[in-house]
């Protein structure tokens, strides 16, 4: 979703001494750095973007526009100091050059990026009708408050008036403030990530650490209520009007981690970290010998003795990965599993809330639905669990417990490697449950957990085909329709697989248990259908087979995810799959993301963005 990136260098002698220093002086040090911020922000999908500096002479300065960070003509302000940029998706009003952030109070005093909604923004447009407003956001109210704030108090400073007007606003943000005349940047978060960047004599704040990874690793993550003034070097931290020490803390992956490494997409480098991430993910958790996991989690005594359910809640591939970890909950834990759609998730009646645990499953850690449903599962008296990528994230702060999936900075838009840590995470989730529950015997959990130690080498030996899977895909590129199906484990990974190839490709694709193709969709095959079929043994393949062969009898081309011991000679295409058990399907994944991989390549997509999603997505 939105971007957002602030710097602030040093004023009067210390800037000058900077400007000496870089050949470009203090207009390139400071212009510059936001803008390669904003490039590094554009994962996040964006239709707008924009930009506001501040200079001891010049004073503030905005430029905006529709369109991409490439085109934004960057102000040529020889003495900023300071600056806020945004990469804005739109939610209140269309993409406009009007619509774009920063957006500025009357006298273009005061300039403010935004991430969020603001909820009651119609009710304080009403209260703020003297003043003129320029665009269909609900974020120019923000600036035009401030406004009034440092009119009714003529000591009052942007910090007091920016904790002012934060206390007047409903709904989820991210803010960043700058006034001409203050060398601060003034922040606020509530409900949507902020990250402070500390280095010598300067400053950032950022939607996330990507945004100037190149430039410092210690980093400072807000909380839901936070404000904060940014100076060059000095950062300060207040919550409900106190000072607030929230520490700090290095990060350890590289800045290349999140550059494309010599690939053409992002997408596809991703697929190919998979191996590596996997080897994180389980990393010092797997005690194979003894049948154990170690997620450092921990519950109350006699918790898991006495669950009754577990609940998932997620979004997108998220809840694909939901839907493969609840079938691993009920077989390995003994315990009943649901998964839900976390906009659509209640609590509900006839479930004893002391008794069951609601797990969230996020990549983020910030994506707004499944923040809700969490927040409704606790309110119900729920325990509440994340599954997340991200330390810090908001997620991490409301749930009781924590499992990180440990996978690395991800980029491209269309989730890859996070799918198949999450699967992991959560699929050591489980044997630790059943453990505990005393539902799994040690050595049905080693066998488990063979699989999974199994699981990098097996992904690697998927990609190693790589050429073969071009080939298919330059085969059917052209095709009218996609048909993903499976049983069993192979459910979600179908499901999976069509949402890849929709994302990116734009071709129509759809998912199904394969049982379902006889209830109606077979009347949608044709010649120019294939059919993409998971056929591994934890998929109940021969099964499976039988729907495929129905399609195939009308003219649909059929590929097929086999497992390697296992041959079906009427396939046009098999791909083999290593044996790992319980986590087969979950390798057969990794064909069909290549597959979608190179149909979008063929047609020229655009891959790492696809039109009209977001990575992130902050807003319910």
């Amino acid at each position: 979703m939105c971007g957002i990136i602030g710097y602030v260098q040093a004023t009067g002698e210390q800037a000058s001494a900077t400007a000496a220093a870089s050949d470009g002086g203090l207009t390139q040090a400071t212009g510059e750095i936001i803008h390669e911020g904003l490039r590094n922000l554009e994962y996040r999908g964006y239709d707008s973007v924009g930009v506001a500096l501040v200079g001891d002479v010049s004073g503030l300065t905005v430029s905006k526009q529709s369109g991409e960070v490439d085109g934004l003509d960057i102000p040529a302000i020889g003495d900023a100091t300071h600056g806020i940029g945004h990469t804005r998706w739109s939610t209140h009003g269309p993409p406009t050059d009007s619509n774009a952030h920063p957006h500025t109070d009357c006298g273009g005093d005061v300039a403010v990026v935004h991430n969020g909604i603001i909820e009651n923004y119609e009710e304080l447009k009403q209260e703020l009708s003297a003043h003129e407003f320029t665009s269909d956001t609900d974020t120019e109210v923000i600036p035009h408050l401030i406004e009034e704030e440092l009119a009714a108090d003529p000591d009052a400073d942007l910090l007091a008036a920016v904790r002012r007007v934060e206390t007047r606003l409903e709904g989820s943000y991210a803010i960043c403030a700058v006034r001409e005349d203050d060398d601060r940047i003034i922040v606020a978060r509530r409900g949507s990530p902020l990250v402070l960047g500390h280095g010598d004599h300067t400053a950032f704040v950022a939607s996330d650490v990507t945004a100037f990874l190149e430039h410092t690793r210690e980093v400072t993550y807000l909380e839901d209520g936070d404000v904060a003034a940014l100076e060059a070097g000095d950062v300060s931290v207040y919550h409900d009007g106190d000072v607030v020490d929230r520490g700090s803390e290095t990060v350890t992956w590289e800045a290349d981690a999140a550059e494309k490494g010599g690939y053409e997409h992002y997408m596809r480098k991703e697929i190919h970290e998979q191996p590596e991430a996997l080897r994180q993910t389980l990393a010092g958790r797997l005690d194979v010998d003894a049948g154990n996991v170690d997620l450092d989690v921990s519950f109350p005594p006699g918790f898991l003795a006495d669950l009754e359910e577990i609940r998932i809640v997620a979004c997108g591939t998220s809840y694909y990965a939901g839907r493969y970890a609840a079938q691993l909950f009920e077989e390995l834990a003994g315990v009943r599993a649901s998964v839900e759609i976390a906009s659509e998730y209640e609590f509900g009646a006839g479930r004893t809330p002391d008794r069951t645990l609601v797990v969230a499953v996020t990549q983020s850690g910030e994506t707004a639905d499944t923040l809700g449903a969490i927040r409704r599962a606790k309110d119900a008296g729920a325990r509440t669990f994340a599954v997340t990528n991200t330390l810090g994230s908001t997620v991490t702060r409301e749930v009781d417990g924590t499992a990180f999936i440990r996978a690395g900075p991800e980029i491209g838009v269309a989730a890859t490697k996070t799918f198949a840590s999450q699967v992991a995470t959560l699929a050591m989730l489980a044997v630790a449950v059943g453990r505990d529950r005393g539902a799994l015997a040690a050595s049905d959990a080693r066998s488990v957990l063979e699989d999974l130690q199994g699981l990098p080498g097996a992904v690697q030996q998927v990609l190693d085909e790589e050429p073969q899977v071009r080939e298919a895909a330059q085969a059917y590129q052209d095709s009218e329709a996609f048909f993903f199906v499976g049983r069993a484990l192979g459910v979600p990974v179908a499901l999976e697989g069509a949402l890849k190839l929709k994302e990116i490709s734009y071709d129509h694709a759809e998912g199904f248990a394969a049982g379902e193709l006889k209830h109606g969709p077979l009347a949608l095959v044709t010649p120019d259908t294939p059919v993409l079929a998971v056929l591994t043994d934890r998929s109940r393949g021969r099964e499976t087979m039988n729907n495929v062969t129905e399609a195939q009898t009308r003219g649909a081309p059929a590929l097929g995810c086999v497992s390697e011991d296992t041959e079906y000679d009427t396939l046009d295409v098999s791909f083999d799959v290593p044996d790992v058990g319980t986590v087969e399907p979950l390798v057969a994944n990794v064909y069909l993301q290549l597959f979608a991989y190179h149909v979008a390549n063929e047609k020229g997509r655009s891959i790492d963005k696809p039109r009209n999603l977001a990575k992130s997505v902050t807003v319910e």
